[in-house]
């Protein structure tokens, strides 16, 4: 218990950093919502439109590998475009996203990614059992929900919660929303983490926790969140979104 008490101190106090960090930025964005509909919906120039590959309702595919972008944080989202423009992030996936994110501006990126955030999150989440029966290994979600909730002590891997707030809700704005995020999508993005094709993560904090994950550990936790709840029953109320986009890439 030791272990996961003295990480989860590292990763708050990390986080309070970043927080400090980006809420320092002198100038404050403001994404302008007509346009980034317009780039998620239709697409601009040779940029296509988000919905091609993450749903009209931005839910993400499992088929397509996709995630939801739906509702999602914000900063985050801003922050995954930028990278995947200055290829500081590959997409190994549908291989388009660096592509479509220099094809922006931005400003174009800022936009498109006010729109999602601001998108409701529809009802369309994974199907594990459709999954489990087309052939996907598919976790235990009983069993991620401890990992989710508590870490795995023996393994000195810290409660996802830890960063990611209860039940993966996300915390904005420094870490994405994990809790119903596509299935296929969580797995992928630390099984990634663990082999370090993707590198982009603050201070290398999903990497050095996926590294001490097995397939299992990822499998059963992915199952849990792409189910899980915002709040407990008879609890309404969740964080507040920081709207407008308390962060700045240009600084």
């Amino acid at each position: 218990m030791r272990r996961i008490t003295m990480l989860a101190s590292i990763v708050f106090g990390a986080t309070a950093m970043m927080a400090g960090s980006i809420a320092g930025s002198a100038e404050v964005s403001t994404g302008n919502l007509e346009n980034g509909k317009k780039i998620f919906t239709e697409g601009k120039g040779s940029v296509p439109a988000c919905t091609s590959c993450h749903g009209d309702d931005g839910m993400g595919n499992d088929m397509m590998g996709t995630p939801r972008l739906a509702g999602q944080v914000v900063a985050f989202l801003v922050k995954q475009l930028e990278d995947f423009a200055n290829d500081k992030r590959m997409d190994t996936t549908m291989f388009v996203m660096n592509a479509n994110a220099k094809g922006m501006s931005l400003q174009d990126r800022i936009d498109v990614a006010t729109f999602a955030a601001k998108m409701e999150v529809g009802e369309d989440m994974s199907n594990l059992s459709e999954l489990k029966a087309n052939g996907t290994a598919v976790g235990a979600a009983h069993l991620g929900k401890v990992i989710v909730n508590y870490g795995i002590e023996e393994k000195g891997v810290p409660a996802c919660k830890s960063c990611h707030g209860f039940n993966g809700r996300g915390v904005d704005p420094i870490y994405p929303k994990l809790n119903k995020q596509r299935y296929v999508y969580l797995v992928n993005q630390l099984k990634k983490w663990r082999d370090g094709s993707r590198a982009n993560d603050p201070m290398s904090q999903m990497q050095i926790v996926a590294r001490k994950l097995s397939d299992a550990d990822i499998n059963n936790a992915a199952a849990y969140l792409a189910g899980a709840e915002n709040s407990t029953l008879g609890n309404s109320r969740t964080p507040e979104q920081h709207f407008p986009l308390a962060y700045d890439p240009r600084e």
